[in-house]
């Protein structure tokens, strides 16, 4: 499929241009842990989300798409990012090779859901392949196409995203060679279909993921006190691992490496990747982002050091944490569905220049994955033009709003001040709000004896 075609596709939803409403809610610097779910229950949560999206979110993208069949092939410890989201609790692994077929058979009728594969997926697609009258698992997949003369074939391999091209090489080929010319003709890229069942946010799992942000604002409110740092003994690295080491004590994942960085008065830059010593005065920023019940958080939040005989960071500093939330104003007003990232961005930028501020945006979807599938909204190293920021804003996708304002400290002396987030959010197609609120006052550390 080509980019250009890939970009333009038809929206599951009408599209328009709606003028959007912002939620500004305020995160809490230190707010209480929501109750962790044990294994069971996770599981249970996750394959009822997961029925609920195979029923519905799949067959809508398909029949929007005008493609009638959508196969997905797998292979153990080399998922598709697609069919890892579609393996249910106790499904870990596609187990040797799993394919999945997704047929349209049209009229109204249910999309079927088929596997072929040894293993089978318990409940969630029907098993289709009987080893015993046809041990070859390629001719059995030929077999079940052929039974349905679809219009349409895709498979998941794209140039633009990684997120749709989960289909190795070599799989690709031994796919084509059971195939008749006249089913190779049918074959399409399925990147609207991995981009979208991947980006889409249904209405059972938005009603979760307040908690799951709110857990990941709560170990960071923890890290972000006096009882976790000791000005001029805990070194910002140290800080580092103990988030990694307090989302596994609390049965949680981390999806990257978190990091922790300090700015102080007279010290230009940012210090970040070697151990620094935490002094008061300092202005920390730490990213942050946890995986549970199968979604990431992406968290940027900004804290300062306290000196003896303050009770807040100096008015600079605060103006610049405001200066940061008109960025994301400018940012979030510019949601439209329909239009690009890169359309996002441009208007943002100018309507963020134009109120004095002195944007670097770099926003991305959010969901199964930290850096989720959809479009982008800059780079840091790029405030123009990005090649997948051309795909076209949809409703119900969750967003991580990242970017920076620079500002002048005058209490630093005029130093420049970068002040960095990020936040979660969630656009329905009129309105972008933060999942648990946003960041407007620094977290601050006090030093405890």
């Amino acid at each position: 499929m080509s980019m250009r075609f890939a970009l333009t596709l038809p929206l599951l939803f009408a599209c328009a241009t709606p003028a959007v409403a912002q939620d500004q809610g305020e995160a809490s610097t230190s707010p209480a842990y929501p109750r962790i779910a044990p294994e069971r229950e996770r599981a249970d949560i996750r394959d009822a989300w997961l029925k609920e999206r195979l029923d519905t979110v799949a067959p809508a993208l398909m029949r929007e798409h005008g493609i009638d069949m959508w196969v997905l092939v797998a292979r153990e410890y080399l998922e598709d990012p697609v069919v890892s989201t579609m393996l249910n609790a106790t499904n870990l692994r596609a187990r040797r090779r799993t394919i999945l077929v997704f047929f349209d058979p049209g009229n109204g009728k249910p999309v079927e859901r088929l596997v072929i594969s040894k293993h089978g997926m318990g409940e969630m697609f029907a098993g289709s392949w009987d080893m015993d009258k046809q041990p070859d698992q390629w001719k059995r997949l030929a077999e079940v196409i052929s039974e349905r003369n679809p219009k349409k074939i895709a498979l998941n391999t794209s140039s633009l995203l990684a997120f749709a091209d989960g289909m190795t090489y070599s799989q690709y080929n031994d796919l084509l060679a059971v195939l008749t010319p006249e089913q190779k003709s049918r074959v399409v890229s399925g990147f609207p279909l991995a981009i979208g069942w991947l980006e889409t946010r249904t209405a059972a799992e938005m009603k979760r993921y307040p908690e799951i942000v709110r857990i990941a604002h709560a170990i960071i409110g923890e890290g972000f006190s006096g009882k976790v740092i000791k000005p001029g003994v805990t070194t910002n690295l140290d800080l580092v691992w103990w988030y990694r080491q307090r989302v596994r004590d609390l049965g949680l994942d981390s999806w990257f490496q978190p990091s922790v960085s300090v700015q102080r008065r007279g010290t230009p830059g940012i210090l970040r990747e070697e151990a620094s010593v935490i002094e008061k005065g300092d202005m920390l920023r730490v990213d942050f982002g946890i995986v549970y019940l199968g979604f990431n958080t992406d968290t940027q939040h900004m804290a300062y050091v306290l000196r003896d005989g303050e009770s807040d960071a100096p008015a600079g500093l605060k103006a610049g944490l405001l200066a940061n939330n008109g960025v994301q104003d400018a940012v979030t007003s510019e949601f439209r569905v329909g239009r690009t990232g890169n359309e996002v961005l441009a208007a943002a930028r100018a309507k963020a220049i134009a109120q004095g501020l002195e944007p670097r945006i770099y926003s991305h979807p959010i969901g199964y994955h930290g850096h989720g599938a959809g479009s982008a909204i800059g780079l840091s190293e790029e405030q123009n033009f990005v090649p997948h920021g051309e795909y076209r804003l949809r409703p119900n996708i969750a967003w991580s709003i990242e970017l920076t304002a620079t500002a002048a400290v005058p209490e630093w002396d005029g130093q420049t001040v970068a002040f960095q987030s990020e936040e979660d959010a969630f656009f329905d197609g009129k309105t972008v709000r933060y999942i648990d609120g946003r960041q407007t006052k620094f977290h601050l550390i006090r030093a405890e004896d």
